[in-house]
């Protein structure tokens, strides 16, 4: 299977991806943001559909204008602060509307159904070398910001009174997500994208470890996730988005199963 190009860019892409994205959606997870993950990758099918319609690779596309809905979300939050749902119905709003409005028109250069479901037979090898590209530097950048990003995730305020530059880092964080998802859409889909980011956490958490144990805990559920998906998705001839997003359901649901009977088990012993 590995000896067709196709298979060989999805499977390096798909890598690549299960490591981008658990180390975002960490730090999501962890200040309550998940919704704005998926908020931010409904928006991207706009950015898809500015991509095609003005002939600019689509992944690019996505990355830039979910960067701006990122960007967006962050200055409205200083307008609604107690209103976070009404930012995510803004943006949501501005993403659907773009997209509908361009794919409707009938004057795309190509189609955007792909994107929606995701399809292993588009990445290419030009998109692989972007999405390598974006991944290296928001992979970079984290590591760069790790702990400045972990104190703004416990404590905001916090994290202000020590010095740290909050606003100027919900910002980058903002691009860092808007590259997680741009570089997912073409494998994933944009209906499922969100699970990437959120599902391998959770499982991570269930775990009841530190940090960087939940952290490396979530980059290897994530692996098993998009691999299950990837393998399940060829041999039955469906959509990988769908497939994955099912797979992690499935661990995760494996992990809290396997949790509750360790803890039954160490109970015994006790007793």
């Amino acid at each position: 299977m590995l000896r067709y190009t196709f298979m060989q860019n999805a499977l390096l892409a798909s890598l690549l991806i299960a490591i981008l994205c658990p180390c975002i959606g960490i730090f999501l997870v962890l200040r309550k943001f998940s919704l704005i993950g998926d908020t931010l990758a409904h928006a991207s099918l706009a950015g898809v559909a500015l991509g095609l319609f003005t002939g600019v690779n689509p992944i690019l596309g996505a990355f830039v204008f979910t960067s701006v809905c990122g960007a967006l979300i962050e200055f409205l939050r200083g307008a609604f602060r107690k209103h976070t749902d009404l930012i995510l119905s803004v943006v949501m709003s501005l993403g659907v509307g773009v997209a509908i409005t361009l794919i409707s028109s009938g004057k795309l250069r190509a189609g955007a159904d792909a994107f929606l479901f995701g399809s292993i037979l588009t990445v290419t090898r030009g998109d692989l070398a972007l999405v390598a590209a974006l991944s290296l530097v928001a992979v970079l950048t984290v590591g760069l910001l790790y702990h400045r990003l972990l104190y703004i995730a416990y404590d905001e305020d916090a994290a202000q009174i020590l010095g740290v530059r909050v606003k100027l880092i919900n910002y980058v964080f903002s691009v860092l997500v808007a590259c997680a998802i741009s570089v997912s859409i073409r494998l994933v889909g944009v209906l499922v994208l969100s699970s990437m980011i959120s599902l391998p956490v959770a499982a991570a958490i269930q775990l009841g470890r530190g940090f960087k144990v939940t952290l490396l805990a979530s980059i290897a559920f994530s692996l098993a996730d998009i691999l299950l998906g990837l393998a399940g998705s060829t041999y039955l001839g469906v959509a990988p988005g769908g497939f994955t997003a099912l797979a992690g359901v499935a661990v995760l649901l494996v992990v809290i199963v396997g949790k509750h009977a360790w803890r039954k088990t160490r109970r015994r012993r006790a007793g």
